[in-house]
């Protein structure tokens, strides 16, 4: 590997250099958010599609919001709160098999894990669902395992990992099911792989390790001078760690790893002399690499290959408002029909502004029927590949695990086969043809079908989560017709989203077969 300072390329070609950050409008931030004033190295916020939650500052204990992702503008300042710790909360993470399970950990040296209900929280929630008590100080970072359904790694400045098993009936939980003390300091941060096999951490000892998540066996560890780790990410299945930290001479830095051999990393990469920590990101499916500095207004971007050079420079998001944090939305709560690919929540402290950042690719070269993410089981126990979902337009999630195999795998086999040969990110043309045919030949079905039904029928079957809508009693109490309203919203835009992606499905498929002609046409000449 090359030890000193490496100048990326950036005359790289890539499908992903027009890339670009836009962010919300005005009204479609979140305004009026009292921010925690905590001075932690954490994003201090967690995004899914359903709902965004951010520490907040307050008085005695400590808190968090939850909002809806569709609840954007001026935020109450009377909204009710998470609020069951004793000390600050420093971290708060979503189970990624559960939109509605929260984790969140404290300066009380406790881990609490809280059920949101499904429609927000009306009134203070101080009761959690589980409570961890292990760690004998405050409990800093927590990670939820990637493919293992509620199993909760937490880490805490009594220099311990722990590894909780929340599959148990007792709402106090005092023992981990095993406990990791590798780190001689305090444990920085965590990062597992896509399959949740492996874990790196940072510490403050400023090495990176490799550890077997199941067992807490130690692999590897580095004992590299010059490269002061603070944040390390592994990079999807590229067998590739990636740190941010700083050099001997303080400058902000990354290093790029080989997961199989940390004696010296395989680049590194000075980036100014600023002092906040740089967060880093990575996206398995367009291999981008994002780095946000704390304290910055820019987000620059990256696309990463196994080869040398590895890391190729694309550009910067540039801003004049200062992030504290970032979250980031699951690629299943992502705008596809608008090319998005990625999408950061910053969290703007002076304004007390929650600010969406989407990145987007132009539409020429739209990745939207390539785009895969993982989508979890119900039930989970120990470590396997994630099951994954299309996100085209229009497809449906199934509705039981059975079904989400099925379709998970049978879209892996003919996207990776269909994919393999001509122009890079586009499916085939017999593929999107046979894609329009089989729309078309649904719809006339379903065109039939409806014919068959009464309006007072397809009335009847607009049911919200479970509940129909025409049997309901009218709301009692204020907070009753609340929530009856806001169903009755989320229920509106589900049915403009289907709409909309019938329509936006079309016009994909027929901008795909349009630019395959064009590359065919052009390679023939």
């Amino acid at each position: 590997g090359q030890n000193g300072p490496h100048k990326l390329e950036k005359s790289h070609y890539s499908k992903f250099r027009h890339v670009f950050g836009k962010a919300a409008t005005k009204e479609n931030c979140y305004d009026g958010v009292p921010i925690t004033r905590s001075v932690q190295d954490n994003s201090f916020c967690a995004i899914n599609p359903r709902f965004l939650a951010v520490i907040t500052e307050c008085a005695g204990g400590g808190a968090f919001l939850v909002l809806s992702v569709h609840h954007t503008g001026k935020v109450d300042p009377q909204q009710p709160r998470v609020s069951g710790h004793k000390g600050n909360v420093l971290d708060i993470k979503w189970n990624p098999f559960n939109d509605c399970c929260i984790a969140s950990c404290s300066e009380d040296a406790t881990v609490k894990v809280w059920e949101i209900p499904p429609h927000g929280v009306y009134k203070n929630i101080t009761i959690p669902w589980k409570e961890l008590q292990g760690h004998s100080r405050r409990v800093g970072l927590i990670e939820w395992h990637p493919t293992a359904n509620n199993i909760l790694f937490s880490t805490a400045y009594d220099y311990q990992i722990m590894i909780w098993n929340l599959d148990c009936p007792e709402p106090v939980i005092k023992n981990p099911v095993r406990t990791i003390s590798h780190h001689p300091d305090v444990v920085l941060s965590l990062s597992f792989n896509t399959d949740g096999s492996l874990l790196a951490t940072t510490c403050k000892d400023r090495k990176v390790r490799l550890m077997e998540s199941r067992s807490g066996t130690l692999l590897r560890e580095s004992n590299f001078k010059t490269h002061r780790a603070s944040k390390v990410l592994i990079l999807g299945n590229t067998k590739m760690l990636l740190t941010s930290g700083t050099s001997r001479y303080n400058d902000r830095q990354i290093a790029l790893w080989d997961q199989d051999d940390l004696s010296a990393p395989l680049l590194e990469d000075n980036l100014d002399g600023s002092s906040g920590v740089i967060f880093p990101f990575y996206d398995p499916d367009t291999h981008m690499l994002y780095l946000a500095g704390k304290g910055d207004g820019n987000i620059r971007y990256y696309e990463i290959s196994t080869e040398k050079p590895y890391i190729h420079f694309l550009t910067e998001y540039r801003s004049q408002l200062p992030q504290k944090g970032l979250g980031v939305m699951p690629k299943r709560g992502l705008d596809v029909s608008s090319c998005e690919v990625f999408r950061f929540y910053k969290l703007v402290t002076i304004k007390s502004l929650i600010e969406p950042l989407s990145m987007i690719v132009p539409r020429r070269v739209s990745v939207t029927q390539k785009l895969q993410t993982p989508l979890y089981k119900e039930k989970q126990t120990s470590e396997c590949s994630p099951v994954l979902m299309s996100l085209k337009p229009g497809s449906q999630i199934a509705e039981s695990f059975s079904d989400m195999k099925a379709v998970g795998n049978s879209l892996e086999n003919s996207l990776d086969t269909r994919r393999s040969q001509g122009r890079p990110g586009m499916l085939q043309l017999a593929y999107i043809q046979d894609q329009l045919e089989a729309k078309e030949s649904k719809e006339d079905s379903s065109c039939k079908e409806d014919s068959s039904h009464t309006v007072d029928d397809r009335i009847q079957t607009h049911v919200t989560n479970g509940e129909d809508l025409t049997l309901c009693s009218p709301p009692r109490t204020e907070n009753e017709l609340r929530l009856k309203f806001h169903k009755q919203q989320e229920e509106i835009r589900r049915l403009r989203e289907l709409l909309n992606h019938r329509d936006v499905r079309i016009k994909q498929l027929e901008l795909e077969i349009k630019n395959i002609k064009n590359s065919q046409s052009q390679s023939s000449l």
